[in-house]
């Protein structure tokens, strides 16, 4: 039997997982890599960490399903968006990776809205300038550290990295590239009318590939790190939620996702490009070719709901024992209203000073009440969002709920209830290292494309309906909801120097 492997290289972690070529999943090994802060707002990482979890991952998954070498026809890469590593003329790291969860560059981002025409930035890259994306980053290390960017001659994404270390090809895969503020999205080219303004050379970026594209094969030196066969194919692969997108089934247009990790995600898919300039939403290319993905972004999602748990002292009590206490609340909270801000908030405000607030809180409110009013202010912030992808014509009626919290039988009737949408739990919620190996069996011919190997192996199993009662009462806090954040932002803002 012929087997897959998906990468998915994360933010902690490497995940391996181990696809055979019946569509099923065989199982999965972690490798995982610390993370540096050595300032506030700074987010690093060392790219030979990321190798070395790689490797060890790839080692770890044959070793314990006893696959041999030979069996492996071929793999594929996911990672985490925007971060940079920076590469010298000899292909030499020369410094720590800046992640995409790294804030130290607003006067970046605030330079580049000088410098390039909105209209420019809006045609070209089809995204709002934020201080997680990469091309910020690179400007940073110009300003800041001019010696190591006057050595600079390659910038890569993580799993780009890894798939050089893997086979010795440089290349940027596209739906990557697109989340770093310097590729066309429409024509899938470096983006030379962003780039020139800022003084950027589009030199120092690597040819860009298709997904499913193969991107080299495995080299001696990486197949004695990680045990796979020299020559195995390695295909572009996929960022992390494009891979989660593949991962999922949402590879046609008119179907979305809704991912509850410790962020949360809205993600839609389309058959061409939309630019909606109210909200911060994102625009990228998916791994079906020459076809896209929009996507709302909640920071502290599955965050907010863990943060109560620990201040509330019951972080031993398990997550269906807490959310039980919020059954027997009615929808509403009876009155209480949570902004699911702790880490500020991407979609639909991109406010890095926005802050959690419980609003309507009484000496008769209880925790029941309190977690109930979490889950519900993380299901308004994904309405948000979904109202987003409506204004630019997404017509879907369900969502595919994946991540911890969509383990939740009441948070996803809330989010349902909430949006208005159909929440369907799918057959295997893997995320995005299953992207990255059905890519990999597109790339090596096991598959025929991405959207038939998607829809052979992810199946919808149940579907939670929205509660029309629950839907009447939503509607109408949804309303006190968009109101707070308008009346609170001058107290964030003033708020922010005492932070």
């Amino acid at each position: 039997m012929k087997y897959l492997i998906g990468l998915d290289v994360g933010t902690s972690a490497v995940k391996a997982l181990l696809l055979s070529g019946e569509g099923a999943v065989v199982g999965s090994h972690t490798a995982e890599y610390p993370l540096y802060s050595p300032q506030p707002g700074w987010s690093e990482q060392e790219p030979e960490d990321m190798w070395r979890a790689s490797a060890e991952a790839v080692r770890g998954l044959l070793a314990k399903y006893s696959i041999s070498a030979e069996d492996v026809a071929g793999v594929g890469l996911s990672g985490q968006m925007h971060s940079s590593v920076f590469l010298d003329e000899n292909y030499q790291v020369i410094r720590r990776a800046i992640l995409w969860n790294d804030v130290r560059t607003s006067a970046q981002c605030r330079f580049i809205e000088a410098t390039v025409a909105a209209d420019v930035l809006r045609e070209e890259v089809c995204n709002p300038v934020l201080e997680g994306f990469t091309l910020p980053k690179v400007l940073w290390l110009k300003d800041n550290e001019p010696e190591n960017y006057a050595r600079l001659r390659w910038l890569v994404l993580p799993k780009d990295y890894v798939r050089f270390r893997l086979t010795g090809e440089l290349a940027m895969e596209v739906s990557d590239a697109a989340g770093m503020l310097m590729m066309n999205v429409r024509e899938q080219v470096w983006s030379k009318p962003v780039l020139e303004p800022l003084g950027v050379d589009p030199e120092i970026l690597p040819p860009i590939i298709g997904s499913s594209d193969v991107g080299g094969t495995i080299t001696a030196e990486a197949a004695a790190a990680t045990g796979l066969k020299p020559g195995t194919p390695v295909v572009g692969g996929g960022a992390d939620n494009a891979c989660g997108a593949v991962g999922s089934g949402v590879v046609v247009p008119g179907r979305g996702m809704v991912s509850i990790g410790t962020s949360g995600v809205i993600l839609a898919h389309l058959a061409a490009p939309k630019i909606v300039t109210e909200g911060t939403v994102h625009m990228f290319n998916s791994c079906v070719p020459d076809e896209f993905y929009m996507m709302g972004v909640n920071l502290s999602s599955g965050l907010s709901l863990s943060w109560l748990r620990k201040r509330l002292g019951l972080e031993e009590v398990p997550y269906d024992v807490i959310t039980k206490a919020a059954e027997a609340v009615p929808p509403g909270s009876r009155g209480l209203v949570f902004l699911p801000y702790l880490s500020g908030e991407r979609t639909p405000h991109g406010d890095a000073n926005a802050r959690g607030t419980f609003v309507g809180l009484s000496a008769t409110h209880d925790q029941g009440e309190m977690i109930r009013a979490v889950m519900e202010g993380v299901a308004f912030g994904f309405r948000d969002s979904v109202e987003l992808l409506r204004s630019a014509g997404w017509n879907g009626t369900s969502l595919r709920a994946l991540g911890g919290g969509a383990r939740s039988p009441l948070w996803k009737k809330i989010i349902a209830s909430v949006t208005g949408l159909t929440l369907d739990e799918i057959n295997i919620d893997e995320g995005p290292a299953l992207g990255a190996a059905i890519l990999a069996g597109v790339g090596t011919g096991i598959y025929g494309d991405v959207r038939e190997a998607s829809d052979s192996i992810i199946k919808v199993v149940r579907s939670v309906e929205p509660d029309e009662e629950w839907g009447k009462v939503y509607a109408e806090i949804y309303q006190v909801y968009r109101d707070l954040y308008p009346a609170l932002k001058p107290s964030f803002d003033r708020l922010a120097k005492f932070a």
